[in-house]
């Protein structure tokens, strides 16, 4: 089993999941977060005196995924999320030992 772990940008998070849905993949995890990368921020002006604003809001999406399907769901994510700009995020890949479905007690890839 592998974790994909994505930053995203907020609008494209929409995209993201109709895609990876329509190709048959559920079940992931959304968190609104705060980061800079190669954006390094922007500057805005507030009454008159300019703020540097240099955390900007991302969505990190997180699956788990059989190791047979990483390839193809990385491959749909980075489509769905493109716009050849700077900011379009990151994806990341962690080996998982194990998952275990609590309420049934079934371990390995059946859980997930």
């Amino acid at each position: 089993m592998t974790k994909i772990e994505c930053i995203l940008r907020p609008g494209k998070l929409e995209n993201v999941k109709e895609a990876v849905n329509n190709r048959g993949f559920h079940g992931m995890t959304v968190t609104q977060v705060i980061g800079c990368g190669l954006q390094k921020g922007r500057t805005e002006v507030y009454r008159g005196t300019e703020y540097s604003i240099n955390l900007l809001p991302k969505i990190k999406l997180e699956m788990v995924v059989p190791d047979k399907d990483v390839e193809d769901i990385i491959k749909i994510i980075s489509k769905a999320a493109h716009t050849g700009e700077i900011g379009d995020g990151k994806i990341f890949t962690y080996k998982i030992d194990n998952a275990l479905r609590i309420r049934t007690g079934e371990n390995g890839d059946i859980a997930i």
